[in-house]
């Protein structure tokens, strides 16, 4: 490699509210980057910012930012920003890091897949859990058929806020594991239901669920919610060898795989023969190498910037997420109806 490429990608940040300053501390840390420049609109926050990011300029105007000697941006802004805002950094040269969801609608994800194709700059979308090792391993579980067949997928990701201005409950959380979903299965849902309630801020939705059938017989449903006294995250995933549970609060074993299930009897006529074997096995929590997610998404987008290989979470990836999101979103409005998923992609 030369010493050109071994150079540390030079990054700014659009958007220093929630999650824009957990970005920029990743890119002032890491040795492949060097955060130069913070974008925020709120001059409590960057004044905050200044304070933190000492050597990163923090003005207020993102297209001070892009005007700068910059190579990379990450956007972390609201979602109904995101369309405009990678457009804007892809069109001044940028290679883009865009937060989920990608975009609000599946046409504004074709927008930037294509912006980013024609520039010819890196896409990437902020699917941070896809580079958690917990998700990791459990999509090597899958792939490896070590929990057998698989039934059915089970997410839950609760908590009390945090409540956003432009988007529901669906659109704000459901992108985590819709991604881990697509992740560990490695293939898009046929179709989508989705219910939800707004119960403190009608008409968006503050609690939901959705139900997906993918094309290999696995169900999955997940349960979002601003609105729940528990701080919840966990994916639980149910085969007919074994079961496995990813809980994201545990402090220790992450993941536990239980050797339990139901063995069915051969077939037989007589009801009086027909009894099911239950089977109550060890529970294994196997060791993860662990190591902050978001920091290893940063690390992985500053080498496909300086490598030109398409980033995991790419603007593909991120589009895939929006059609299950949309096609959940039109769901709803029909009061929880099918919706196929391949129609909404046409």
């Amino acid at each position: 490699m030369s010493s050109a490429a071994a150079d540390p990608v030079r990054v700014g940040v659009i958007g220093g509210g929630h999650w824009g300053p957990k970005l920029a501390r990743n890119f002032q840390d890491l040795p492949v980057t060097r955060l130069l420049a913070i974008a925020e609109v709120d001059p409590a926050r960057r004044a905050s910012l200044a304070e933190r990011f000492p050597a990163a300029a923090v003005v207020a105007d993102h297209r001070e930012l892009l005007a700068m000697d910059l190579e990379a941006v990450a956007v972390a802004t609201p979602a109904s920003t995101h369309h405009a805002l990678g457009l804007d950094a892809l069109a001044a040269g940028m290679h883009v890091l865009v937060e989920k969801p990608l975009a609000c609608s599946v046409g504004q994800a074709d927008d930037l897949v294509s912006a980013a194709r024609q520039a010819g700059r890196t896409l990437m979308v902020g699917h941070t859990f896809e580079y958690n090792p917990a998700v990791e391993l459990l999509s090597r579980l899958h792939a490896a058929s070590e929990l057998g067949r698989l039934y059915y997928v089970h997410a839950a990701r609760l908590n009390l806020g945090l409540f956003q201005p432009d988007i529901n409950v669906i659109w704000d959380l459901a992108p985590h594991d819709v991604s881990i979903l697509l992740a560990i299965l490695g293939e898009m849902p046929c179709s989508v239901r989705a219910h939800g309630h707004a119960y403190v801020r009608p008409p968006v939705e503050d609690v939901a669920w959705l139900a997906m059938k993918f094309p290999s017989g696995v169900s999955a449903h997940v349960h979002v919610s601003w609105l729940d006294p528990c701080k919840t995250r966990r994916v639980t995933l149910v085969g007919d060898r074994k079961m496995a549970v990813y809980d994201d609060v545990a402090s220790l074993d992450k993941v536990l795989i239980y050797d339990r299930g139901v063995d069915r009897p051969p077939y037989t006529d007589t009801y009086g023969e027909f009894q099911l074997s239950y089977r109550y096995g060890d529970v294994h929590a196997p060791r993860l190498a662990w190591e902050e997610p978001l920091r290893r998404e940063c690390a992985h987008f500053a080498d496909c910037v300086r490598s030109g290989r398409a980033p995991r979470s790419d603007g593909d990836a991120g589009r895939r997420v929006v059609l299950v999101l949309e096609a959940a979103s039109v769901s709803l409005q029909r009061d929880g109806a099918p919706v196929s998923v391949g129609a909404v992609r046409a």
